[in-house]
């Protein structure tokens, strides 16, 4: 299973604060030593020096008080104040993208050249084409080879048009796009600027010629979530020669260690407002300082766990299952839509990730292997329709031919046939809540559309 962002840096402080937890009361030495442990941490995190310096004397000051201390339970004011801090560290409130009450609102993409700009604006403007937008991609990249065909190539993925001028000017492209925006009803323009491998004045110049321009409404820096410091560097060099409005951390899904996510507020006072989740083009998310703190600290993301399974599940889908499940009447083949639907959501990992108290590296050494649902995929489209909507049919000669249908053995076919059966268990017991109005009715309809 592959890591999951901030994996190595959760670790070590839910280890600070277990250890914590199993003094009882705590003295101010105690305090002293997992602060001081949570520098460490921190800093092999690759988080600015200077940050770790003043969020430690922060959460130190408030951990040390007679409120703490003296509390019925001081560790878990420990990590309270260290969630708090956190939280306050990574922007306190989400931010949204700045949309112009005259559009089209235009959103400028800088950055260092392979920080992913071209992907990530695609995303972007698939995220704002589901909310109803109508966005043009501009290629403004003029020195990249093959940058202009890209942005076509992702435009195209995703049905978004894109305006383009070969070789021109950035400057003039950067203009007729938006006058193009404005005779063909496009609300939003993205701009997918030129980067280098460093910053330099040349860049620096022709960026700051497309804003005196266009006065851009959006002028998001994006960046890699796993360069750490040298990311904040550049984020802070960008700032000073553009005055960026927010930053887009791509690559959150890999194994990000936090040092950009934790310093980049702090150093340049901007917002992060975007995280890329994936290579998939609708693998992007606004980012909720808030819920990231709770994955950091190994409390789960209940609420964007939510909303994937909202999105994964259309409405008449959802309440079709819905309906089918109280009355007791799933079928192989819902057991299938719903596979599909949990594909949708990311891997068996990206979710557990976001179960509180999942430990993802646990969850691998327990072998939760991802090809489990192939392989139960590959045994349900062995059946017939028949079979599938009734799986009490299901006798030797059958089971054997669906296991040589699919290459597997009766073993396997047992197995399956033994999930859905305890799948059909808890689903009449869920749907029993349900009825009598109990917590896991309530859970279970949030996830169904009800």
């Amino acid at each position: 299973m592959k890591k999951l962002a901030f994996e190595s840096l959760s670790e070590k402080l839910t280890g600070v604060f277990k250890r914590l937890g199993s003094k009882g009361r705590l003295s101010e030495n105690d305090v002293k030593d997992a602060m001081r442990e949570v520098r460490i941490a921190l800093l092999e995190a690759d988080v600015s020096y200077k940050v770790v310096k003043d969020f430690v004397a922060r959460v130190s000051e408030r951990a040390i008080g007679k409120d703490v201390l003296d509390g019925i339970n001081p560790a878990q004011m420990v990590i309270k104040v260290v969630r708090d801090e956190l939280i306050t560290q990574m922007g306190s409130t989400t931010e949204h993208l700045n949309i112009s009450s005259n559009p089209p609102t235009v959103v400028m993409l800088v950055g260092l050249q392979g920080a992913g700009k071209t992907t990530n604006g695609a995303k972007l403007a698939l995220l704002q084409k589901s909310k109803g937008k109508n966005p043009l991609l501009a290629a403004c990249d003029i020195y990249r080879p093959a940058a202009i065909k890209q942005l076509e190539t992702v435009g195209a993925q995703i049905g978004v048009p894109v305006f383009q001028m070969g070789q021109e000017k950035p400057l003039k492209i950067a203009g007729e796009a938006l006058r193009y925006a404005e005779t063909h009803g496009n609300d939003i323009v993205f701009l997918d600027t030129a980067g280098r491998l460093h910053v330099d004045e040349a860049l620096m110049d022709e960026l700051k010629e497309i804003k005196s321009k266009l006065n851009p409404d959006e002028i998001l820096f994006v960046v890699d979530a796993m360069t750490g410091q040298d990311a904040v560097n550049a984020a802070k060099a960008f700032d000073d020669a553009l005055g960026i409005t927010g930053v887009f951390l791509t690559k959150l899904d890999g194994d990000a260690r936090g040092g950009a996510a934790l310093s980049v507020r702090a150093v340049t006072g901007k917002p992060i407002k975007f995280a890329g989740t994936g290579e998939k083009l609708d693998a992007v998310e606004i980012f909720h300082p808030d819920r990231m703190v709770s994955r950091i600290l190994g409390m789960g993301d209940v609420e964007t766990l939510i909303e994937k399974a909202e999105s994964a599940f259309e409405e008449k889908q959802a309440m079709q299952m819905a309906e089918r499940l109280m009355s007791n009447k799933l079928t192989l083949t819902d057991y299938y839509d719903q596979l599909q639907s949990m594909k949708k959501m990311g891997g068996l990992g990206d979710i557990a990730g976001l179960l509180p108290g999942v430990n993802a590296k646990a969850l691998a050494g327990a072998q939760l292997d991802e090809s489990l649902i192939t392989r139960t995929e590959a045994i349900i489209r062995s059946m017939t329709p028949k079979e599938r909507n009734n799986p009490n049919i299901l006798n030797a000669s059958r089971k054997k031919r669906i296991a040589d249908g699919c290459g597997m053995q009766v073993v396997d076919v047992n197995r399956l046939l033994k999930q859905f059966e305890q799948m059909q268990t808890m689903a009449r017991q869920l749907g029993g809540l349900s009825k009598r109005g109990g917590r896991g009715g309530g859970l279970l309809s949030k996830f169904l559309g009800n």
